[in-house]
């Protein structure tokens, strides 16, 4: 079939015969009327063989796996239209129950029968409003817990009391669809928070911060860009958890509000839409040696090298100077950092200072950065801006290696100084009077 909507890849599975049911976050998105990034459908009364005999005719079918057991079956379409709406698959499964059997991600027993009731498969699930299903054929919803009604009251509730012991990542998880669904958890799901905070410490780093899902991130780095972060970091400093992500908030708690400050300069980063790097900053800026509290940090949730050195950096320059900035210097800060660092270094700077009381003075100098940054991107500032290059200083007579490493930064201070001396002719002239 050609899909033609956002609903295809779920036509796409009505269509196939199956009576499936869309379940877990499509269905709580589709009803906060929002766009579902993943849909997986559970299918009753349906074996492996007969489910794969019904997708192999569409395109690459793998086992999907949960801690090395197999749940369901993938399937990757033939059709180009339905790969571009789900490039990472269409997962497909049996209801199936799981029962922990220990502390970990891996211990656990895991059942997917046709013989299991789709109503036992909403009860292995974390929050009520993430265990609700809905029927391709009809649009029913089964909602044996009450999720759609917990989602009109904004309320996050978990399916069971062993919830958070059965997997603690979903503690971290609630802490995001607080963020991002502005969530109040009821009394009893945080007295489980309370009760399972040691217990994130046996969470493996990646499912945290750098991501083993689809789109590379984790629980926190969700939670962080959500709309509302300082209300779920409230609740994770109240409940316990905070400094068990994070032991360094230790000190800061109760410290003359430097947790409430930093809360606000997340708070401030995510109003302002700055992308993650910046919030990450945001989160250890000044706790003890924020160098090292941010590239610990980084390291131990498995975040990419690039972004880790990229929070380092904008934390080191939490205390640049703005006062006075003009265009020449907001071409020479580009020219240090680069573009997107000098925008991200200023986007923090300007959530600090929203995030406490200064002079106004002040304020606006943090702003004047930001516009004087955005103004001054369009101007030379990058050696490969330059009007003449490596090969022109060879034809000058000058040795290929640090030589012309040297004199092409030299040329490029004369044109941060003044943009109009970015002209061959007179780069030229300057480099003939540079030549050793």
């Amino acid at each position: 079939m050609s899909p033609t909507s956002e609903q295809t890849v779920s036509d796409f599975v009505h269509s196939l015969g199956l009576d499936a049911y869309l379940v877990g976050g499509a269905v709580r998105d589709e009803l906060l009327g929002r766009a579902a990034k993943d849909q997986d459908f559970v299918v009753p009364g349906v074996g492996y063989d007969e489910l794969r005999a019904a997708l192999t005719p569409h395109g690459r079918v793998e086992d999907l796996e949960v801690a090395g057991q197999r749940v369901g079956l993938r399937l990757y379409p033939r059709a180009r239209a339905l790969r571009a709406l789900a490039p990472a698959g269409i997962e497909f499964a049996p209801p199936r129950t799981e029962l922990s059997t220990g502390p970990g991600r891996h211990d656990f027993e895991i059942v997917a029968s046709p013989d299991i009731s789709l109503e036992q498969d909403m009860g292995r699930r974390d929050f009520t409003i993430n265990a609700i299903a809905k029927r391709l054929a009809t649009g029913e919803l089964l909602d044996p817990f009450g999720g759609e009604e917990d989602l009109r009251a904004r309320v996050l509730r978990t399916v069971s009391p062993q919830s958070f012991r059965e997997d603690p990542l979903r503690i971290i998880r609630g802490l995001r669809f607080v963020s991002e669904h502005d969530l109040d958890p009821t009394e009893d799901t945080l007295a489980q928070m309370r009760e399972g905070a040691a217990s994130v410490a046996l969470v493996s780093g990646e499912r945290i911060g750098g991501g083993l899902t689809a789109d590379g991130m984790g629980e926190l780095s969700k939670l962080l860009l959500g709309k509302r972060p300082a209300k779920a970091l409230r609740i994770a400093r109240d409940t316990g958890v905070l400094v068990e992500l994070i032991p360094a908030y230790a000190a800061a708690i109760g410290a003359d509000g430097l947790d409430e400050h930093h809360f606000a300069v997340v708070q401030a980063a995510a109003d302002q839409d700055a992308p993650l790097a910046v919030r990450l900053a945001a989160l250890v800026h000044g706790l003890g040696d924020a160098h090292a509290e941010a590239g610990a940090l980084m390291r131990r949730f498995r975040y990419p090298t690039r972004l880790r050195e990229r929070v380092v950096r904008i934390v080191g320059a939490h205390d640049l100077p703005v006062a006075g900035l003009d265009a020449v210097a907001a071409r020479k800060l580009l020219a240090r950092y680069g573009d997107e660092l000098a925008l991200d270094i200023a986007a923090h700077k300007l959530a600090d200072v929203a995030a406490k009381s200064v002079p106004i003075e002040e304020r606006d100098a943090n702003v004047r950065l930001r516009e004087l940054l955005e103004q001054e991107r369009a101007q030379p500032h990058r050696v490969g801006d330059l009007a003449i290059d490596g090969g022109d200083l060879i034809g000058l007579g000058f040795d290929e290696g640090p030589e012309i490493g040297t004199a092409l930064a030299t040329l490029l201070d004369r044109v941060l100084e003044d943009p109009a001396a970015n002209t061959r002719d007179r780069l030229l002239e300057e480099a003939r009077r540079l030549r050793p």
